[in-house]
């Protein structure tokens, strides 16, 4: 006998989870530093068109996939493959992307409860630079810290998960990212506010295309096509399974543009907080991963209430941290219902204490294992995982459900646009077809090699 699979209450509730899922430290934390490398607004517009002809028609497939089939990644190319093919073979590739991915992921979000607590109970206050930098050092040294707030996260986010979908899942993550939203609207109009600031929001705002030049024309077009691609977490079924959960009132284009535009708005307003406060306080923005842990707090330390809006951006760091952990794990959880056909109690305590020992090589690779440097000297257990999956994991498995979609050996273009034009809404255009089959998992292919060439051979 099978369960009924249990369905999101409300189509808002989908679209900020699947958004939260997408919206992680990706938008918050990449994106403003990689538009600050690569010369601001001009970047910006480039992200916006590849987020339109690479992540929407990936995120269609995908969500396709899920609806058409109930199931999570574990089941649903079985249900939908033709007979004799093999294409569910790559349930074991998704399910380690989102095994993977919490390895790493658990422990950043750990981070950003250190530094909400410590900016709340005001540990940067009169500090300098270099005392803000070796902060963060010192926790990174730590485990014992960072597996306590690792285990923290992993606790609260299988708690969630284990309310079930609408009870916990949705209720909780729907009422997360509203407060994400309203904190981030309030952190951008301080940040445009501030005097000197208005420097920040014209690199942010006007483009200048020349800056493209200086960084080099392909380089910039490579890291907008990387960022939109990595931003919305395709390729491991981690939005399928959110597909899986709704009714067929809407069609699937609409759906995924609506999450787009969150993720993307949730990246421009992130930008909005950080560029005009780095202007403002003459700090370089294009500092790469360090401008959340060491630029930001000396950016709040000379502002007036700088440990409120210090401690409102980590809380906002927190949220969109765990939304995406949350959403993963209700993806982890449905595997081991959809392949066992066990509880939902006993998937999240299996899970749990799987995720916790699995998560425990990041935490000790930045301390007691930091002589292991798996990708050249200066590097961690942290970025090994990050590679598996974002240079590996991501860009196969879009490749993966874009072919089973589009070609006759897989699930089939008339089967794909059928299900994603079910309903009302925007339609899967029929003329995209040439270039959704032929173009563009060359382009996706393209993304992997070049990952490979740029990080070992150039």
């Amino acid at each position: 006998m099978s369960m009924k699979r249990e369905k999101f209450s409300s189509r808002l509730g989908f679209i900020l989870i699947a958004a939260g899922c997408a919206i992680g430290l990706g938008n918050v934390w990449r994106f403003p530093y990689i538009t600050g490398q690569y010369g601001g607004a001009a970047f910006v517009l480039i992200y916006i068109f590849f987020l339109l002809i690479l992540g929407l028609p990936i995120m269609v497939a995908e969500l396709a996939v899920g609806r058409a089939s109930q199931k999570s990644a574990a089941k649903s190319f079985d249900v939908l493959e033709p007979e004799g093919a093999k294409w569910h073979w790559y349930k074991w590739g998704a399910m380690a992307g989102n095994y993977l991915l919490m390895m790493f992921y658990t422990t950043i979000a750990g981070w950003m409860i250190y530094y909400m607590i410590r900016m709340a109970s005001g540990g940067f206050a009169g500090m300098d630079t270099a005392q803000v930098e070796a902060a963060f050092g010192e926790m990174t040294a730590n485990p014992g810290i960072m597996a306590v707030l690792m285990v923290v996260v992993v606790v609260l986010c299988f708690g969630i998960c284990a309310m079930g979908l609408q009870k916990g899942v949705e209720r909780i993550t729907k009422w997360m990212m509203l407060s994400l939203f309203v904190m981030m609207l309030i952190l951008a109009v301080h940040s445009i506010t501030l005097e000197g600031g208005a420097e920040g929001l014209r690199f942010y705002l006007l483009p200048d295309f020349g800056k493209v030049a200086e960084n080099g024309i392909f380089e910039v077009l490579y890291a907008a096509m990387g960022q939109s691609f990595f931003t919305l977490s395709l390729g491991i079924g981690a939005i399928a399974i959110f597909g899986s959960y709704i009714n067929k009132e809407r069609r699937l284009t609409g759906e995924a543009v609506s999450i787009m535009a969150l993720d993307t708005s949730v990246a421009l307003i992130a930008g909005l907080i950080i560029f005009p406060a780095c202007f403002a306080y003459g700090v370089n923005p294009g500092e790469g991963p360090s401008l959340i842990f060491v630029t930001l707090p000396n950016v709040f330390n000379s502002m007036a209430f700088g440990r409120v809006w210090g401690t409102l951006f980590f809380v906002f760091m927190f949220f969109a941290a765990v939304s995406t952990v949350i959403a993963v794990f209700e993806n982890i959880i449905s595997f081991a219902v959809d392949l066992t056909g066990c509880s939902r109690k006993k998937a999240v305590l299996v899970n749990m204490a799987a995720v916790i020992v699995l998560s425990l090589p990041c935490v000790l690779g930045f301390n007691v294992w930091s002589g292991f440097a798996p990708l050249g000297p200066g590097s961690t257990v942290m970025d090994l995982e990050d590679f598996i999956v974002s240079n590996n994991l991501l860009p196969l498995g879009s490749l993966v459900y874009l072919l089973f979609c589009v070609t006759r050996y897989g699930w089939g273009w008339k089967n794909f646009t059928e299900e994603a034009n079910t309903g009302k809404g925007l339609k899967f255009p029929k003329w995209v077809r040439f270039y959704v089959t032929f173009i563009l998992p060359l382009i996706v292919l393209f993304i992997f090699v070049w990952g490979y060439l740029s990080k070992f051979f150039l």
